[in-house]
């Protein structure tokens, strides 16, 4: 399934460092499209696991994720305003 995940991390002391745990999370799981997006597509099990790895970390009070779940990318037309960076890997 397509998945687009949004986080909102309040950056104080405590949340500069659960904001780059998080970061790193996703970024293994879904590609980076603006700076707390990511998306991609992740099966059943490998959204369970990560939504297992962020949930010990957000702070219930002040911080946020949302999970956007799509059956089918195909579904999903993205329009850019302003610029427009391709913040995805793409190795070869």
């Amino acid at each position: 399934m397509h998945i687009i995940l949004v986080y909102d991390i309040q950056t104080d002391d405590i949340g500069k460092k659960i904001l780059h745990k998080v970061f790193k999370i996703c970024k293994r799981y879904l590609y980076r499209i603006q700076n707390s997006v990511f998306e991609g597509e992740l099966t059943d099990s490998q959204l369970y696991t990560l939504k297992s790895e962020l949930k010990p970390l957000i702070r219930k009070d002040t911080d946020s994720i949302v999970i956007y779940k799509v059956r089918d990318a195909k579904w999903v037309k993205h329009e850019f305003i302003g610029i427009v960076e391709d913040k995805t890997d793409n190795f070869i």
